[in-house]
């Protein structure tokens, strides 16, 4: 499976060089992409966090950027004229994910991968991001969030409106850092799942004894979801339950 780190988060006197070498880190395990927050500060010193941190990974992976929703149009605007001029892998969740017009009209003005998704759980409003959303099947990513959705029933609903609206399985790069929604991409061959080598812990990850090798990780063969073979993450579990 492909899976990509997820971080680059803003924390108090993270500077440039820790972004750096946060991203660097991940690289160095094996990813060959990697995801970095934007829109906590202003425009100015988001590019210059993207431009240093695209000269840092250079031509070893391909950066996503991620708003988490928290554009108004304009500025959702605002950021793709900057955004469309570096190599990113994806412009993730701009606005408001049930503002499907906002999406639609930053199509106008992205002409690069976006995504999102990972905040609507039922294939009714999955079908309306379709109908509405602007998206393109041939360059956009959907992150329908697996584990979250209303059952893996109302998750597989909504895999069967998207083959009926032409739209590949493949597309799909669930939200969710987790071994549940990893094994659930697994499972139904999905595009991919995000990761969280460094934040979330103990949930994010995988089991003992998987690596990242190119961008992809090799599931064992393990029974269910695997949670047993995380010692970290059943450590955890056991204490809850004790």
């Amino acid at each position: 499976m492909f899976v990509y780190a997820a971080g680059g988060y803003y924390y108090p006197g993270k500077d440039l060089a820790a972004l750096c070498a946060e991203m660097r880190g991940y690289i160095d395990r094996g990813y060959n992409v990697v995801k970095m927050k934007i829109g906590g500060e202003s425009l100015a010193d988001d590019a210059r966090r993207i431009e240093a941190v695209l000269a840092e990974i250079g031509p070893d992976a391909q950066l996503a950027v991620d708003a988490n929703g928290r554009f108004d149009l304009d500025t959702a605007i605002a950021y793709a004229k900057l955004l469309r001029d570096y190599p990113l892998f994806w412009y993730e969740e701009a606005g408001d994910p049930l503002d499907y017009r906002l999406q639609a009209a930053l199509a106008e003005f992205y002409p690069g991968p976006m995504a999102t998704g990972e905040n609507l759980f039922s294939h009714q409003d999955a079908r309306n991001l379709i109908r509405h959303g602007g998206m393109r099947p041939d360059r956009d990513w959907l992150q329908f969030d697996c584990a979250l959705s209303y059952g893996l029933c109302e998750y597989q609903r909504t895999l069967k409106m998207l083959s009926e609206h032409g739209w590949s399985w493949r597309r799909c790069i669930p939200h969710g850092g987790h071994q549940m929604s990893l094994m659930i991409a697994a499972g139904l061959g999905l595009g991919g799942n995000e990761s969280y080598p460094e934040v979330f812990q103990p949930y994010g990850g995988f089991p003992d004894g998987v690596r990242v090798e190119g961008g992809h990780v090799t599931l064992p063969d393990l029974v269910g979801i695997g949670f047993e073979q995380k010692a970290d993450l059943f450590a955890e579990m056991r204490a809850l339950t004790d």
